[in-house]
């Protein structure tokens, strides 16, 4: 492993950042974390490949990203499928685990890391350095009984506790955004701390943040990994040839070089940088995407009318999905039965709702405390 050796700044503090490259979600709310750490005097290095790598390349051209391999999940083309396919996979996802807690060891002494932050990737822990766990699904749902999920819980801890402490992008009170999921009955043993929602719009002061909304304009960003990704895209493009009004259609593919073309009334773009999405997203009426947590975070963060489309089978977008109708954050629709004419009918009725407080102050404290710690 021949990672270049970077000398240290004295009394800079050294963080590592690495997500968990289950579609870009991970990614993209790493992106607030890595702007809060910046500002608060740290020096950054980032682990990471594929999409999440060039996610986080664009973001920050600045900051070294050292290759560290994915957990690689493999999706079903169908509901039924995938969450066999997650079981058959188990024993892979568990090799990742141990292939990234070596690879951490065997850098840990090069690099003099003073603190490591690890998005869901459950092996980056290390017991002579402060690790944090960032997770929002402290329940993980099961779609087979909530018998499973308890056993499910007891895994997931076995891994959480192994780190110094544990992160929530959520709010701790029922002003909150992933209901059980975020807000179990029994939480780890290690220190856990609410660090309100994080997205990548929270504090962006290098956005026009006077943009007025275009009327009939939709924003579609489509993400996750393959095949789901690609099936929405399809089903969206059929729908959107029909629409009197504009579309910007984000692929969700950085890195890509196959473009789609554009036309005058639908712009498609295989990635865009957070300030380049953020102008997209303050214009469009309405936001088509999936019931991702990092999406809603966003969604939140610019109060925007949105339309979800869960994954199919990924029973935590579905849960998201029922648990934004019943707090109206934003509607949602079944992917089979998806129509964006009907949904956009139905969206123009919907009351929604953004009570729920993203500003980052919460982001803020955590980071001043580890570094006190440290």
């Amino acid at each position: 492993m021949n990672h270049p050796k970077k000398e240290k700044n004295i009394g800079k503090p050294r963080i590592l950042v690495a997500p968990l490259d289950w579609g870009l979600g991970h990614a993209t709310r790493c992106i607030p974390v890595v702007r809060e750490l910046l500002v608060q005097g740290c020096e950054v290095f980032l682990a990471s490949e594929g999409r999440q790598s060039d996610l986080l390349q664009t973001e920050f051209p600045q900051i070294t990203v050292l290759p560290l391999k994915g957990y690689n999940i493999e999706y079903a083309k169908s509901a039924l499928g995938l969450f066999r396919n997650i079981i058959v996979q188990i024993p892979k996802i568990l090799q990742s685990i141990r292939f990234e807690n070596k690879w951490l060891n065997k850098i840990a002494d090069d690099f003099q890391f003073d603190a490591i932050i690890s998005d869901n990737r459950y092996g980056l822990y290390h017991p002579g350095i402060c690790s944090i766990f960032i997770t929002h699904q402290l329940t993980i749902k099961s779609p087979i009984g909530k018998w499973t999920e308890k056993i499910i819980q007891k895994l997931n801890y076995k891994y959480i506790n192994r780190f110094s402490e544990c992160w929530i992008p959520d709010n701790e009170g029922p002003e909150n955004l992933a209901g059980e999921l975020s807000h179990p009955i029994t939480k780890p043993g290690i220190p856990v701390y609410y660090i309100g929602p994080l997205s990548r719009f929270t504090n962006n002061t290098t956005a026009d943040k006077t943009l007025a909304i275009k009327e009939n304009h939709l924003l579609i960003v489509l993400s996750g990994p393959e095949p789901q990704r690609s099936i929405l895209e399809n089903k969206i493009i059929g729908e959107i040839s029909n629409y009197n009004g504009t579309a910007t259609v984000v692929r969700g593919l950085p890195g890509n070089q196959t473009l789609i073309p554009s036309t005058n009334m639908i712009k498609f773009y295989n990635h865009l940088s957070s300030v380049d999405l953020y102008h997209e997203m303050k214009k469009a009426e309405f936001v088509v995407s999936r019931s991702g947590y990092s999406t809603i975070m966003d969604i939140i963060a610019l109060q925007k009318k949105s339309i979800l489309i869960p994954t199919p089978g990924q029973t935590e977008q579905e849960y998201l999905a029922d648990y934004c109708i019943k707090k109206q954050v934003a509607l949602c629709f079944k992917q089979q039965l998806f129509s964006l004419e009907k949904a956009l009918q139905q969206s123009k009725q919907f009351d929604y709702k953004f009570a729920v407080d993203s500003s980052g102050t919460n982001l803020k404290k955590a980071i001043h405390s580890l570094l006190e710690k440290i």
